[in-house]
């Protein structure tokens, strides 16, 4: 995206409050929104019938929320939560169709990041059905740690076994050989990354996948950020 078109944009961008657990939408809801996180992580997640769920993606400042909007359709049957709590922008989402329908840098910036994001939902799945929650966890761990300053997110076990969809009592002994191995520390409420190289090494390479996809298709936009 060149200046232009993001000064086309700029002017309409709304700030938001993201809060720990705010809901953006709702499965099945319309989307008058589109939301960039840019301090906050929002998580994706498939609601089953029964109330269970799991995440299928995450969103930081890497991203948008709302892709369906300009994929097709103006609904999704997944539900986005704010995961780590911060701020960010929503922008009504005509306005985004508009700048869309254009066709231009901003379009295909858009559907590049949708690959990114089709890449990362598509491994997720993998991960979920082929890999130990001592792998998952190091790759979710991995993924939030790239979306923040810092090296230390609130976030408690149970949260960490939804997103993941698996038992609690499963994370807590993920948790516990990564705390033990000094890659991590757990208090109440708070994770901190402590060895970040000893997660790299523990994890399975569904991240890297992720990761490289997203600095492929990306890499223009986090240059000019950076």
């Amino acid at each position: 995206m060149i200046d232009s078109d993001f000064q086309r944009i700029a002017q309409y961008l709304e700030p938001q409050l993201m809060r720990l657990g705010d809901v953006m939408y709702e499965s099945g809801a319309k989307h008058n929104y589109v939301y960039f996180p840019t301090s906050a992580i929002v998580s994706l997640h498939y609601v089953l019938e029964n109330g269970n769920s799991s995440e299928i993606a995450g969103v930081g400042n890497e991203g948008i929320v709302g892709i369906s909007l300009f994929m097709g359709g103006d609904t999704t049957p997944s539900r986005a939560v704010v995961q780590t709590g911060g701020h960010g922008y929503r922008l009504k989402s005509h306005i985004l169709m508009e700048e869309f329908n254009r066709a231009g840098p901003v379009m295909r910036l858009l559907l590049r990041y949708t690959q990114a994001l089709l890449t990362q939902m598509s491994q997720t799945a993998v991960c979920n059905r082929h890999h130990t929650v001592e792998q998952q966890l190091c790759r979710w761990l991995l993924l939030t740690l790239d979306r923040l300053d810092g090296s230390e997110f609130v976030m408690t076990q149970e949260l960490i076994a939804n997103m993941l969809g698996v038992r609690r009592e499963g994370v807590t002994v993920a948790a516990g050989n990564l705390q033990k191995y000094g890659y991590i520390s757990c208090r109440r409420g708070h994770i901190s990354v402590i060895d970040r190289s000893g997660l790299e090494k523990t994890t399975c390479e569904c991240y890297s996948v992720v990761n490289k996809e997203f600095a492929r298709l990306l890499s223009d936009v986090q240059q000019r950020q950076g």
